[in-house]
């Protein structure tokens, strides 16, 4: 797993003016989060990919990026062949935010209510240090598996991958073995065979965030790591018949689910540094 940026990236990234003018107050303030790749930075809002930042300057999905210019909120037909499309993402980095939030599912959006108020940022002693990770690989292979979560306890100087997922996705619930078993096998594997690279990779991760939001004062990381071997199932988006209903009899009283922690908080507003650590079933 490889975190690492180099001097002459970060130095031109800090002196953006995307950056200088409006993500990093917007990182400080919990409406962006910021992951470190290999010799790439990625900027999530409200669960999409924001921006990407690499040796050629930043990225957006084109889908965000289709702001155009107009003095009106409503167009005719004719009327839009006289509109131009912005340019700039500066100029129109609020539409581009708001693009980018309307594309988000329930659960992406639900996770990012949790780890965009707890981020490294924060002064919780428990906090995200980063989301959608593969283990496999740094590139942007769509059909790989990707970890939503890797929490850092301050306090047990500890990493703890957790996989989430909405009450609604087909993937938890099945009459043979639900999908997400599979899926948490797996990243426990790839654990166990790579733990000293995860090691390594998030010293390096946890280095550049330092660098990136040094005049903040705000970062208090420590960069001695250990790892969890075993990764979570977080369930959210279930109400309290839910709970003792379906979830009780699919999922907590499954015997498919032996050897699976599961962490079950119905409400995404009520997921907080201390029930996501200690609330397993």
């Amino acid at each position: 797993m490889d975190r690492k940026l180099n001097a002459k990236l970060i130095n031109n990234f800090l002196n953006e003016d995307l950056w200088k003018n409006h993500l990093r107050n917007d990182c400080i303030n919990g409406e962006v989060f910021l992951a470190i790749r290999k010799n790439r930075i990625d900027l999530y809002h409200k669960g999409g990919k924001l921006f990407s930042y690499n040796s050629r300057g930043f990225k957006t999905h084109i889908k965000y990026a289709a702001a155009i210019h107009s003095e009106k909120d409503y167009l005719t037909e004719d009327e839009l062949e006289d509109c131009t499309l912005e340019t700039k993402f500066t100029e129109k980095y609020s539409r581009i935010k708001e693009n980018c939030s309307n594309y988000s599912g329930v659960e992406a959006s639900g996770l990012a209510t949790f780890y965009q108020k707890n981020s490294y940022l924060t002064d919780n002693n428990v906090v995200v240090l980063d989301i959608e990770v593969s283990l496999k690989s740094d590139d942007e292979d769509r059909t790989q598996d990707r970890i939503d979560l890797v929490l850092y306890n301050r306090k047990e100087r500890t990493l703890r991958f957790v996989e989430a997922k909405h009450f609604s996705n087909s993937a938890i619930w099945a009459k043979g073995e639900p999908k997400v078993i599979g899926q948490i096998k797996r990243y426990e594997q790839q654990i166990t065979q790579k733990e000293n690279d995860i090691i390594s990779g998030y010293k390096d991760h946890i280095t550049a965030l330092k660098s990136i939001f040094e005049s903040s004062g705000s970062i208090l990381l420590d960069e001695h790591v250990e790892i969890e071997k075993k990764v979570p199932l977080l369930i959210f988006g279930f109400d309290r018949d839910q709970k003792t209903g379906r979830l009780k009899e699919l999922v907590t009283e499954n015997v498919q689910y032996e050897g699976i922690n599961v962490i079950p908080i119905g409400k995404v507003e009520s997921i907080n540094q201390n029930n996501i650590w200690s609330n397993l079933k």
